[in-house]
C-alpha cells in the first residue's frame, strides 16, 4: 500500500458516481489516490485488506435469506455496519480506514466521522492521511480550512478527532466511529464509545475497531472473543497478517530465506507494500512471541502469561463423566464477582480431568448450593470431596454465619486448606505440562470460562512492582482459584517451588 506520487488529479472527476463494485472501487483508489489495496487473503481464515474497505464503504446489504456463509467473507452475515480488524503491525490498517473516510466524506453527503484512537498520536496519524490526500486533488470539496483535528466538506460531511476521554465520547451523535489501536484505549472511554453512533436514512451506522492484538487479556481479545461466542449475530472480524501485506517476492532462494519456516511461499504471491529485507529484520530483532503475535496475528504475546505451558490444542479434549473414577468439586466464593464451581475427576494414572463449570454472580450461598447440587448428577455421598476458599470458614459480623456453613447447611460438605498462590500456580503448572512433557491437565470445552481465564491469567503489567504473585482482576483469577483449591487438597505431598515466567 505504499502512496505513489503523481496519480492523484487525474482529469476525470474524483467526486462522480460512487464506486459500485470491489473492482471499480479499487480502481478508483489507485486512481486517484494513488495506493493499491490487496485484494487477495493468503492464510486460512484471513481476509484480504481490501474486504474491510469494501465492507466499511458500502452501504447496501443483501437480505438475510440471501446472505452467503464463508471463512473469507465474514461480513456476509451481517446487515450492520460494525466491523473488527486484527492485523499485524505496519499492516495499513489506520491508512485504510483514512481511507474510507475520505470516501464516506465525499460519497456520502452530510456523514458525521469522529476518530478515537488509544492516544493522541493514533487518532492524529489517520486524520494526517486524512489531510495528506485531501492536499492532493481533494481540497476543492472543503468547506473553509482544513485544521489540525477537524474538516468540513461542502456537501455536509465533517472528520473530527476526538481526545482518549469519557467527556470527548459522550455526546456524540455521528454515523462512524473508527477506534484505532484498541488495544492502547481506556476501558471507561471504550464503554462510552458504543452509545454514540446513529443511522440515517441513507448511510447505517457503524463503531469499526482496529488493533494488533497484543496481550491474551486486553480489550482486542475480548472483543474477538466476543465475536467468536456470538458468531450467529456477533460482529464481523477482518484478520490479516503479514503475508497479505507483503511485497512480491521475486529472485530469492526459498531454501536460503529465514522467513521459509512461516513463509512457505506465500510471499510469491504477494501484493502488499511492506518490503522483504524489512520483515526479515523485524523478525530477527524480536521474539518469537512477539513475532507471532504482532506479525502472524496466530495469538497474543504469552510474555507476561502465567499459564504459557496451556495450549487449547492439547488441553481441551470432550471428556465426559466417568462414574468409574472420583467427582470432586472445588469452589471459589464470590456475590458481585463471580462464584464458581470446577467439576473434577482424577483418573487411575493420576490425570485430571475439568469436566463441567459453574459460575454466576449476585447470587446467595444458598442459591448457588442449590445449582451445584442439581449439577452434580449423582448423590452428594458420591462426591469424593468439595473444596473451597479457607476463608470462607470466617464469621460474617452481619449475618453472624459463614460461606461454609451456610454450604453446609444445604448439604454441600466444603472444606478448604489455608495454602499460598504460588503454592497452587505452580501445581496447575505441573499438571499443565510435566517434566517429561506430559501434559496431566485435560478440560472439557463446555468450561469456557475456565479455558479463559488459563489463556488470559497475568501478572501486573507495571514494572516498577516486583511481584511473581498473579494479578487479581476479578475476572480470570476466580476460575484459577478454583482450580488452585483442588490442586491444594488433592495434593498435600509438600511445597511447590515458584518461579515467573
Amino acid at each position: 500500500m505504499v502512496i505513489q506520487a503523481g496519480q492523484s488529479n487525474k482529469t476525470t472527476d474524483p467526486q462522480g458516481i460512487a464506486p459500485s463494485s470491489k473492482r471499480k472501487l479499487h480502481e478508483y483508489i489507485k486512481t486517484f489516490l494513488g495506493v493499491s489495496i490487496p485484494m487477495r487473503s493468503l492464510c486460512d481464515d484471513h481476509q484480504a485488506p481490501f474486504d474491510y474497505l469494501w465492507h466499511s464503504f458500502n452501504e447496501t446489504t443483501a437480505p438475510p435469506e440471501k446472505r452467503r456463509r464463508g471463512r473469507r467473507n465474514p461480513a456476509a452475515l451481517y446487515s450492520n455496519g460494525d466491523c473488527i480488524v486484527w492485523a499485524n503491525r505496519g499492516g495499513g490498517k489506520t491508512l485504510i480506514a483514512a481511507i474510507v473516510t475520505l470516501l464516506d466524506s465525499l460519497f456520502k453527503p452530510g456523514c458525521e466521522t469522529r476518530i478515537l484512537g488509544g492516544s493522541g498520536e493514533q487518532a492524529r496519524r489517520m486524520y494526517e492521511y486524512l489531510a495528506y490526500f485531501v492536499n492532493r486533488g481533494f481540497d476543492r470539496f472543503i468547506e473553509g480550512p482544513l485544521l489540525k483535528s477537524r474538516c468540513s466538506f461542502k456537501n455536509g460531511s465533517r472528520v473530527e478527532v476526538l481526545t482518549q476521554s469519557p467527556t470527548s465520547v459522550r455526546g456524540q451523535h455521528v454515523q462512524k466511529l473508527r477506534c484505532d489501536e484498541l488495544e492502547l484505549f481506556d476501558e471507561d472511554v471504550f464503554a462510552a464509545a458504543h452509545f454514540t453512533t446513529h443511522s440515517t436514512d441513507s448511510i447505517r451506522a457503524s463503531m469499526e475497531l482496529l488493533s494488533t492484538m497484543h496481550r491474551p487479556y486486553g480489550l482486542m481479545q475480548k472483543v474477538v472473543a466476543g465475536s467468536k461466542e456470538h458468531k450467529a449475530h456477533g460482529t464481523p472480524v477482518f484478520k490479516w497478517c503479514v503475508w497479505e501485506v507483503i511485497e512480491k517476492c521475486r529472485g530469492r532462494s526459498c531454501s536460503q530465506c529465514p522467513l521459509w519456516t512461516d513463509c512457505r511461499g506465500k510471499a510469491r504471491r504477494g501484493s502488499g507494500h511492506l518490503r522483504i529485507d524489512d520483515v526479515i529484520a523485524q523478525m530477527r530483532r524480536s521474539s518469537r512471541s512477539g513475532w507471532e503475535s504482532e506479525m502472524l496475528c496466530l495469538r497474543p504475546s504469552l510474555e507476561n502469561i502465567v499459564f504459557a505451558e496451556f495450549k487449547e490444542d492439547v488441553h481441551v479434549k470432550d471428556i465426559a463423566y466417568n462414574p468409574d473414577w472420583p467427582v470432586y468439586r472445588s469452589i471459589d466464593f464470590g456475590y458481585v464477582h463471580p462464584f464458581v464451581c470446577l467439576w473434577i475427576q482424577t483418573g487411575p494414572a493420576g490425570a485430571v480431568y475439568v469436566i463441567d463449570e459453574y459460575v454466576r454472580s449476585r447470587c446467595t450461598v444458598a442459591e448457588n448450593a442449590m445449582a451445584i447440587k442439581e449439577r452434580t448428577g449423582v448423590p452428594e455421598e458420591r462426591v469424593a470431596g468439595t473444596f473451597c476458599d479457607p476463608s470462607g470458614g470466617q464469621r460474617n459480623p452481619i449475618t453472624g454465619t459463614s460461606e461454609i456453613r451456610e454450604l453446609r447447611a444445604c448439604g454441600v460438605h466444603a472444606r478448604g486448606r489455608a495454602t499460598r498462590i504460588l503454592d497452587g500456580v505452580e501445581q496447575i503448572r505441573q499438571a499443565l505440562r510435566s517434566g517429561q512433557g506430559k501434559a496431566d491437565l485435560l478440560i472439557s470445552p463446555k468450561c469456557v470460562r475456565l479455558i479463559e481465564a488459563l489463556q488470559c491469567y497475568h501478572y501486573p503489567e507495571d514494572p516498577t512492582v516486583p511481584t511473581e504473585t498473579p494479578y487479581k482482576d476479578g475476572v480470570y483469577d476466580h476460575p484459577i482459584d478454583a482450580l488452585r483449591y483442588f490442586f491444594v487438597n488433592i495434593r498435600r505431598t509438600g511445597k511447590a517451588k515458584s518461579r515467573l515466567y
